[in-house]
Order: C-alpha cells, then structure tokens, then sequence
C-alpha cells in the first residue's frame, strides 16, 4: 500500500482524514484493539475526563459544537467513534492488528511491518500514531504479586469490583487519581492516598456551559469557532508562560495556594498537599473535587514512602503496614518511551530505540534522520502541557502532508530529513528547554530517570504552528535505491514567517 498508518487514536484518525484530504486512498489503519480510541478506548476509571475543553480537543475537520464544556470518557470516545464512521474511516481501519516490528528495506525503499501474529505488511510510508500514553507504568515494588487482595492500573479497570465498605489504596497523586478518587472516596469505607510528590491544582470550570452561553453558542454565527479560537490564544498567551516562569506563573501559583488554603483548613494536611517544585514544573491537575475528598473523614494521605506490598496492604519505610482490600495504582504510563514495544529498524540497520537510548534527536518531533518515508506523530518533545495536543498533531500531518508530495513531486524513491536541519532543531530544542521550569522540577513523566525531557513542548502552539508551515524542501533529502540520501531537495519557494528563534527554519 501507499501509507500504513500505526494506531487509532485521535491522530491514527486525524492521519487519515488528512491522507483523504490529500486524494490518497491507498493506506490502511492498523490498531491493536478491537475499535478506534486510543487512550479514551484504555482509560475507563471513574471520573475520567479530559482537562482541556472539548472544542478545542477536537479535529478541525469534525469540531466539536456540544452543549458541555468537558465530556467525559464514554463521550469523547464516541465523538472519535462517529469520526471514524461518518468520514468514510472504517473501511481503512484494520482491528486486533498490533504491529510488532518495522524495517525499512533499502534495496527496494519500502516498509515491511510484521504483526504480532506473525502476518507481513508492505507499504511506502508510515505514519506512526501510537502516541504517549498507553503503556501502563507500574512501579516495581517489592511483594506487588503476594497482595492477596485485588490490585488493578487505573487504565485497566476492574468494573467488577465494588468498593462499597472497602479499604482502597491509590498510589499515585496526578491528573488519573485526581479524577479517581473522589469518586472512590464516596463508596468506599475509606481510602489511603499515598502520595510521593504533591502536586499543583487549579480549580476546573465547570463541566456545563452557563444558560447565557448555550443560548449564544446556538444562536450566534460562527460562535463555536469564535469560543475555540479564544481558547486557543487564551492557552498561548496565558498558561503557556507558566512552563518558563513567564509573566504569568507567580499569579497562577499564588492562585493555586490561595485555592489550597480555601479547600484545606487542616494545616498539617495542606503542608502535605503544598508542593515544593514551581507550577508547571509537573503537569498541573485541575480538579473542583479533588482537595474536597481529601478532606473527608474516609480519606487519609500518606507521605512516607512505600517500603513493599504485603498480602494485606502496604508497608511503608518506617515499618507501619497500611492494610486494604484493594490497591489501585495510578501510576501513569511509560510515556517516555516512544513507539514501545515496537521494534522500528530503518536505513542500514540503525534500531531507533537504539538511536534514542544514545541521545539521539528528531526534527520537529516528526521525522528521524535514518528513517525514510516515515514520521511519528505525538513523538518527543511535542506534548503541549499548556494547550490542545489534537492540534499539535494536526500541524504535524500538515507537514507530513507536504513531505508526502515532495516525495511524490520529485520523484524520488524515498526522502529523509537531512542531519543539518535534525542538529539545527535540537540545538533549538535544548535552549528552549533549559529556559523552562521542567529541567529543576524532579521526576516526572516530562523526562527520562537520567533527567532529560523528553515529551513536552517548550513554547507555544503558535510557535508550533509555525514551525510545521516550513517547506519540507528545505529539510529533506532524495533517496534512491540502493543510495542513501545525496542532496537537498531545492525548494520551489522560500520558506513562510517562522521563528527567527529556530535556527533550522530562519
């Protein structure tokens, strides 16, 4: 086929689309999963909800026009279900189809993709889309497997468990448990939290828009998009300045404590919950409940850390046993490490991991230099901790649209993103990171155990935009068979405005 795309998602789909958009109907989805969704498929814990307004988490070509500001789990996956089937998706999508490994095949400039079940793949391109977020982290804690009780990831719930009079332990304090445990906390006997790292919050708005609002959202033309592009230049111009202590973090973060001090009155629990990193250091929870259920009678927070597990609870440093019935560890994913568990192999055998693992670097979070005809969408360093990540990803397939007929305009077997435009990026890249508060902010999923960060987007969506709006020309390299790339493609214009900041693209 012309294109594989790996992954059903939000930008498995939005890759699709955008491949219609483009006039090609050669490509097909593949997903490891009975049906489309990705982490909205996966995450089906209680309370879950997305911490950015559906009208701007949602795909310009099927924007979002809904009466409630946050739709929950079960509406958002229907929303990318609808997609799938009324944008003609369905019959490119190819289901319990998990692909295992990827090797580019320099005799012939093609991908051969293996299935799990051993099955044989050839395409062209592909366009990897499987995304940060779906491979469960549990910690490895010494006597996790002797726990005689149920013990379950928040992202493989266990619905058969009721929690009515149960002792529950969550370990975990970030955006999953936030959702997840006011929802334990009103059924169950009582709940221990325990809690590694406190963590910032900020009040969410509420779920439903205001009568005003619905009566303008309807009434009004064009007032959805109105709304969207507000939230947009709202999330730049505002939250965006937080993750390098611009204007706007000492406001947030006193706003943060002043909301901390409102919803604990216990002094001895609002040290516990007062963090010591800056705001936006680590991804910042938005909850109106969370601070709520922790003040509850049935609810505890414990600090001290985790020494084991034993067959009836939790056993902490200082030797004092925790006991539950059922420990729910929302412990997040391995978000650092793109693509796993496939193995990606490209030109003359460089093994991708292998390339990262040694510090390796991408342009734009898209492209690897070793890697023709293929690009990765929600790769490093492109998660936008202040914004809409579907748009981050929609401003990715624009560019590898572009590339896509540049490859087809030249003529050329294959094209690969030069080393100069990779160095020239990464040098970007670095600088603005060390201007962020993620370097100093201890652990987190932002960045690897050695430290470095790895997924989130140091600047602004605007920036971003402006970035993927540059002439692939001027970053890639013809390939043809049996030759790696020799020259730059010349480019049939100048590139457009982009940051004057980013070397590679001035």
């Amino acid at each position: 086929m012309k294109v594989a795309v790996v992954g059903a998602g939000f930008g498995g789909l939005a890759a699709g689309l955008a491949l219609q958009r483009e006039g090609l109907s050669d490509f097909l989805i593949f997903e490891e999963a009975a049906e489309v969704g990705g982490v909205w498929r996966e995450n089906t814990y209680p309370g879950c909800n997305c911490d950015v307004p559906a009208h701007l988490y949602s795909l310009a070509e099927a924007p979002y026009q809904g009466d409630v500001r946050y739709p929950g789990q079960r509406e958002t996956l229907d929303y990318l279900r609808t997609v799938a089937r009324e944008h003609g998706l369905m019959k490119h999508l190819r289901f319990n189809t998990a692909i295992a490994q990827a090797d580019f095949d320099d005799k012939d400039a093609t991908w051969t993709l293996v299935t799990a079940d051993g099955h044989t793949i050839y395409a062209e391109i592909v366009i990897f889309a499987a995304g940060m977020l779906h491979r469960r982290y549990l910690p490895d804690i010494p006597g996790r497997d002797t726990f005689t009780g149920s013990w379950f990831h928040s992202a493989q719930w266990d619905h058969r468990r009721d929690f009515t009079g149960r002792r529950v332990a969550v370990i975990g304090t970030g955006a999953s448990a936030a959702q997840v445990i006011p929802e334990l906390a009103a059924t169950a006997a009582h709940v221990e939290v325990f809690q590694r790292t406190p963590t910032w919050v900020l009040p969410k708005p509420r779920a439903q828009f205001s009568r005003p609002t619905r009566w303008a959202l309807h009434r009004i033309p064009l007032a959805h998009r109105i709304y969207r592009a507000a939230l947009y230049y709202a999330a730049d111009l505002v939250l965006a300045p937080v993750m390098t202590n611009g204007w706007s973090a000492r406001p947030a973060e006193w706003f943060a404590r002043a909301y901390l001090r409102v919803q604990v009155r216990n002094s001895r629990l609002r040290a516990a919950l007062t963090p010591r990193h800056r705001i936006g250091a680590k991804r910042i929870v938005l909850s109106k409940s969370y601070y709520r259920a922790l003040g509850r009678d049935n609810v505890s927070v414990t600090t001290t850390a985790i020494g084991r597990v034993t067959e009836s609870g939790i056993q902490t440093v200082d030797g004092a046993v925790h006991s539950a019935d059922t420990i729910i560890y929302a412990t997040g994913f391995r978000a650092t490490e793109f693509l796993a568990p496939m193995v990606v192999t490209g030109r003359g055998g460089r093994v991708l991991h292998h390339y990262w693992d040694e510090g390796g670097a991408t342009f734009l979070g898209l492209a690897v230099p070793g890697f023709p005809n293929a690009f990765i969408m929600a790769g490093p360093n492109t998660f936008n901790p202040a914004g809409s990540n579907v748009d981050m990803k929609q401003n990715q397939l624009r560019y590898i649209m572009a590339a896509i007929r540049l490859r087809e305009q030249s003529g050329a077997a294959a094209i690969e993103v030069s080393d100069r435009s990779v160095g020239d990026y990464d040098q970007w890249l670095r600088e603005a990171i060390s201007r962020t508060v993620w370097p100093e902010g201890g652990s987190s999923w932002y960045k690897t155990d050695s430290g470095r960060v790895t997924n989130p987007w140091p600047s602004t969506a605007r920036t971003y935009a402006r970035m993927t709006r540059r002439d692939p020309a001027l970053d890639f390299q013809p390939m043809s068979l049996n030759h790696p790339p020799q020259h730059p493609i010349e480019p049939e214009t100048g590139p457009p405005s982009v940051p004057a900041a980013h070397p590679a693209a001035s």
